[in-house]
């Protein structure tokens, strides 16, 4: 019997999720998650729930979810960015995860240029959108991949088969990294790459990780969530007032711009402090709903209708990996800093401390610090990668 009320539904999604959480607890459930990740099982339980009948496909909570608790996870998800903090980590490491992102805005349309022709007609309108969707994913994380989905009006079933591809793509290169990570000496020194800097780094994040923090209180929390649903009423509100900008920046597009200004700009002042409150773990269960409504809307027989797409993402993930490899043959840089770059691109932030303490334990902030950042860059530079998407997909 489907359940048409928003809080059944609710209710349902909810316990979908604590339910994976609970699982991951479980030293199977800790195996399974490496191999499979958690978020993908957060898409795709509630897409067989919808499909086999027993919660609807469309649902007025679906809509709620998408219209305010995206823009208010993107407030609490940059809130805690430390740009500061990033930047004195040292040019090579700043240099190496900005050019990880700029090969994501240039790689992908590159990648639809030469692969394109082998798009059917009747799915190139929704590919250049999946792909936009997914080049917020690679350079910053779900919520991003979310967002820029949304901004550009990418469908369920071709944002349900962008997942299928980031998995597929993503999580190969994140196990080559991870095999870079037990041999990241020998690499460095085969190169003549300067190691100075690790030792200093290790102990630098080492008193990072083990700062003083806050426990949550109801204060703290209620603060939260001012900010967060504030912050997303005023963007909506003050977005309405704004022109279109071309066929991109327009409308919803304009509320994910604002609200990720906001949060940089709270970044800046005493309220990022509430990242030790548990700012960003309430953006997290934001997210996860996100991911989970999506899952819900979208349908199986869609989901497999164009293979192409995932040609054009390994063309796509090969651009950045190449550019990344000469350039930290240029830099002489250790293999770490280009492994932590790309990571906090393409895995976000996620995944990218699971990198940075492959390589050392005390190293897992600045994986979180560049991931972090990379939920900032994944609107502004998804957006780009979008509107350059858009160009090519008119070619043809």
């Amino acid at each position: 019997m489907i359940m048409h009320e928003s809080m059944a539904v609710l209710a349902v999604l909810l316990g979908v999720l604590a339910c994976l959480f609970a699982a991951n607890e479980h030293p199977l459930g800790k195996r399974v998650f490496k191999v499979v990740p958690l978020l993908v099982f957060a898409y795709f339980i509630p897409t067989v729930l919808s499909n086999t009948g027993l919660i609807p496909l469309e649902s007025p909570l679906y809509d709620f979810i998408k219209q305010w608790l995206l823009p208010a996870s993107l407030v609490l998800l940059t809130l805690s960015v430390d740009i500061p903090g990033i930047l004195r980590l040292g040019p090579n490491v700043v240099i190496l995860f900005l050019a990880a992102t700029a090969t994501i805005v240039v790689g992908g349309p590159l990648a639809l240029l030469l692969g394109g022709g082998m798009i059917q007609p009747e799915m190139r309108e929704q590919a250049w959108r999946g792909l936009a969707a997914l080049a917020g994913s690679w350079i910053g994380g779900g919520a991003n991949f979310v967002a820029i989905g949304e901004s550009v009006g990418t469908n369920d079933s071709t944002m349900a088969m962008m997942v299928v591809v980031d998995v597929a793509v993503a999580n190969v290169w994140m196990a080559v990294l991870l095999f870079f990570a037990g041999r990241d000496e020998r690499m460095d020194r085969a190169m003549g790459a300067d190691r100075s800097g690790i030792d200093a780094l290790r102990a630098k994040m080492e008193a990072l990780r083990q700062a003083a923090t806050s426990a949550p209180n109801l204060g703290k929390l209620l603060v939260i969530l001012f900010l967060a649903f504030g912050g997303a009423l005023a963007a909506r509100q003050y977005a309405a007032h704004l022109p279109d900008l071309g066929s991109i920046i327009r409308g919803f597009t304009w509320v994910v711009i604002l609200v990720t200004t906001l949060g940089v700009g709270l970044s800046f002042t005493p309220l990022r402090k509430l990242e030790a409150a548990g700012a960003s773990r309430v953006g997290s269960v934001f997210l996860y709903l996100l991911v989970a409504t999506i899952g819900a809307k979208a349908k199986f027989s869609e989901v497999g209708k164009a293979p192409e797409l995932l040609l054009i993402a390994v063309v796509w993930i090969l651009v950045h990996i190449i550019v990344l490899l000469l350039l930290r043959r240029l830099l002489k840089a250790p293999i770490f800093y280009m492994a932590i770059a790309s990571q906090a691109n393409i895995g976000g932030a996620a995944s990218a401390p699971i990198v940075a303490s492959a390589f050392h334990p005390s190293l897992a902030p600045v994986g979180v610090l560049l991931g972090v950042a990379g939920y900032v860059l994944g609107t502004y530079a998804g957006l780009l990668c979008a509107g350059l998407l858009e160009m090519v997909a008119r070619l043809y």
